[in-house]
């Protein structure tokens, strides 16, 4: 922590920013990664969908991705940033939880996003457990178990590929939309789930045994770093705009992963956060050659 200019802080230690980081410290920039230790998947026991870490549990996920970014000389910090300022020269100020001040040539933030689930008792406390939200994450997982869809008719489908028991509850559907859910296997109820804290009870009095249960939380990014420092909205999306490497529209700010990209998955972020990470140095060498000239 003796660097009092940091070539690159990342906010945000997941699978975006560290894949950041490995690329930037590999690169031989001094590169500090601040985390909340707050991950969106953390309620989560294994994750999917990622080759060659497959079920790895996040937890461990992590843990081998810190080691790996302190190996090639990143610093991670475990802190919360909670104010962010950009000076006259460019430069970057960010005030951490503890009036600490960081000072960065470039900021990446890749804070994630915070999932909002309806308001059903049960939910919340068996969220990550046994209540998901992506079919291609978790749905092999329950395969040939009792599944409640809550309000989604395509993960109703994509699970009923998975179990001969998948109810969708409390969806908006056309006439031709049910008769195609129908005719698939999928049984439609028109009641709305009202209790999820054991087996799911509906408004109309009805209880259905499950194992699982599918519903879509309302994606809330942690973008106020972002917004704080300038950077400006997709007015089509409501996301702050990035190019496709992660630069946003204020100079040296980037972004990666969930934040600006609800619906990736792990390994998607990774990726994500890789070529945030490439460009970001790609940035910071033009910027040293173009002083070098001087």
């Amino acid at each position: 922590m003796e660097t009092t200019l940091w070539d690159s802080v990342i906010v945000g230690g997941g699978a975006a920013g560290l894949s950041a980081g490995v690329a930037l410290a590999r690169a031989r920039f001094a590169t500090l990664v601040v985390d909340s230790g707050d991950p969106r998947n953390g309620p989560a026991a294994h994750m999917h969908g990622y080759l060659t870490r497959d079920g790895m549990a996040p937890k461990e996920f992590l843990a081998t991705g810190q080691e790996e970014f302190a190996r090639y000389g990143g610093f991670l910090e475990h802190a919360s940033v909670v104010r962010a300022h950009r000076a006259a020269d460019g430069t970057f100020e960010l005030r951490l939880g503890d009036d600490r001040v960081l000072r960065a040539r470039s900021v990446l933030v890749a804070t994630g996003l915070t999932d909002e689930l309806p308001d059903i008792p049960g939910l919340a406390q068996r969220w990550g457990r046994d209540v998901h939200h992506c079919p291609h994450c978790h749905g092999y997982e329950v395969r040939d178990q009792a599944i409640v869809v809550i309000g989604n008719a395509h993960v109703a489908g994509l699970l009923r590929r998975q179990s001969s028991s998948v109810t969708l509850c409390g969806a908006e559907l056309g006439d031709a939309e049910r008769q195609r859910l129908t005719a698939y296997g999928v049984r439609v109820v028109d009641a709305r789930v009202t209790r999820a804290t054991g087996d799911v009870e509906l408004d109309n009095g009805e209880t259905i045994p499950c194992d699982a249960i599918f519903v879509a939380p309302t994606p809330v990014p942690r973008d106020a770093i972002l917004t704080a420092l300038g950077a400006t909205r997709d007015p089509g999306t409501g996301l702050v705009a990035v190019d496709a490497r992660g630069a946003t529209s204020v100079p040296g700010l980037w972004a990666a992963g969930n934040v600006v990209s609800p619906r990736a998955q792990v390994v998607a972020a990774a990726g994500a956060g890789c070529t945030a990470g490439i460009g970001l140095c790609a940035w910071l060498l033009e910027h040293e050659l173009a002083g070098a000239g001087h």
